[in-house]
């Protein structure tokens, strides 16, 4: 690798930072956008539940099997992302998923509030790999948690915003004859669409085709991309072998865990909150909030740390266990101090949050080119099955217990093995600005090689 020539500091830092403020933006808002159509459904619950005869479980059951839907086509569509560029992928991915998120408000019956949240993960299936994976063309492996760190900003300040919004929609209850939960998906699906029209205009698929830099930009650019995917020690670049990666499907399996906290706590918090006391819907919506607030405030920092260090491992790995005993805590206090209660699931939300980043630009870092798109896409549709086995089961709980003290427990069980696994399959392997590039048993540091 010694005889690879690094492009000018100056140019590469230039390079980089305007593909920041170029690309950055814009997929923040659309994530927003994903993020709170597939997670409203939480504020929805028990307005929804009440007027379509929903019991906890069948509730639970409909919100999850989204991710079903997701993970059969999350695969599939990451090829095409691969294969046709990110301008028309993700639009094809937008216009789709907005037409379903808006049609929720027309569901009349547990069977058909599944068979759209199903459809709704088979439309919006893709897009968060495709995300991860297009950042891989654009940015060097040493800037991809901070990167993504940022890309995952959108999940808890979407839930942030999108609780008090969610909750003032509810409250137009009655207008035009519709329920406030129908408002609801109305009006947060329909920038999906619209997004959807303009993303082919707005996003540029490669350094190569961007207008917006020069070529000496270009160049740099190109060649540290070239030179991290040359330090991927996989012989075999190709899609289909790189789904039977070992490595692939550990990261995938330690995905799966995490998910499980992040959509237990998005799609239950609501209802968490409201064993804490009786709030009217908007103040529900704020209360819900506060945990989001407080996660919001550490994840860039905490993603930049995990790159300056390169010790990501270790920091999925502590935040996770953080998590992992604020829900711990919320779940033994739930019935006796509200405070405390809200308090740790302040502390589980900075921990779910925070770990996202790096642990995403670990698994990224492991293949290049098609096997990019194919790695990324696995760790994703595992992941994702969490999202459908952590609101069932947290449902099925819920109603066997009467409380979501049960389910909470066991969602801070599973991040806590999630810790630990992550600590013992990645903590031990050489990390830097090549995270999981070199062999493992290459302990090279960057100049050496």
């Amino acid at each position: 690798m010694s005889n690879v020539v690094s492009p000018p500091s100056t140019v590469l830092s230039r390079a980089v930072r305007k593909a920041r403020w170029r690309i950055l933006p814009l997929i923040c808002v659309l994530y927003f956008i994903a993020y709170l159509d597939r997670n409203n459904v939480g504020f929805a619950r028990e307005a929804m539940s009440a007027d379509l005869g929903l019991t906890a479980s069948a509730f639970g059951l409909a919100a999850g099997l989204f991710f079903i839907g997701y993970t059969l086509c999350e695969i599939p569509s990451n090829a095409g992302m691969h294969r046709f560029g990110a301008r028309r992928w993700i639009s094809r991915i937008l216009i789709p998923w907005g037409l379903l998120a808006m049609g929720t408000a027309f569901v009349v019956d547990e069977t058909s509030f599944a068979v759209l949240r199903f459809l709704l993960g088979i439309a919006e299936a893709g897009f968060f790999p495709a995300v991860v994976f297009y950042f891989t063309l654009w940015f060097p492996v040493r800037e991809r948690a901070a990167v993504l760190g940022v890309f995952v900003l959108a999940q808890p300040i979407a839930n942030m915003i999108g609780a008090p919004l969610s909750g003032a929609l509810l409250e137009l209850d009655g207008l035009a004859g519709l329920h406030g939960w129908q408002w609801m998906y109305l009006i947060q699906g329909l920038p999906a669409v619209l997004f959807g029209l303009v993303v082919p205009f707005l996003l540029t698929d490669r350094p190569a085709a961007a207008r917006w830099l020069t070529t000496e930009e270009k160049d740099a650019l190109d060649a540290v991309i070239a030179h991290d995917d040359a330090r991927v020690t996989a012989a075999d670049h190709r899609f289909l072998p790189a789904l039977k990666d070992l490595r692939a499907w550990a990261y995938a399996l330690l995905n799966f865990g995490m998910v499980l906290g992040i959509y237990g706590l998005a799609f239950w918090l609501p209802s968490i909150v409201g064993e804490l006391g009786e709030f009217p819907p908007f103040q529900r919506s704020l209360v819900v909030a506060i945990p989001y607030a407080a996660a919001a405030c550490f994840v860039l920092w905490w993603s930049r740390r995990a790159d300056r260090t390169g010790k990501r491992a270790w920091h999925v790995a502590v935040s996770l266990g953080v998590a992992a005993i604020g829900l711990l805590s919320a779940g033994m206090t739930l019935s006796v101090s509200p405070w405390l209660a809200m308090v740790s699931l302040s502390v589980a939300a900075i921990g779910i949050y925070t770990a996202i980043g790096p642990m995403l630009s670990m698994s990224a870092s492991l293949f290049a080119g098609a096997a990019a798109a194919a790695g990324i896409g696995l760790v994703g549709a595992v992941g994702n099955i969490g999202g459908f086995v952590s609101p069932l089961v947290v449902g099925w709980l819920t109603d066997a217990t009467g409380s979501t003290k049960a389910g909470v427990l066991l969602l801070a069980g599973a991040l806590a093995l999630t810790a630990l696994g992550t600590w013992l399959f990645a903590g031990h392997r050489p990390e830097g600005d090549t995270t999981l590039a070199l062999g493992p048993n290459d302990t090279r540091t960057e100049s050496e090689a």
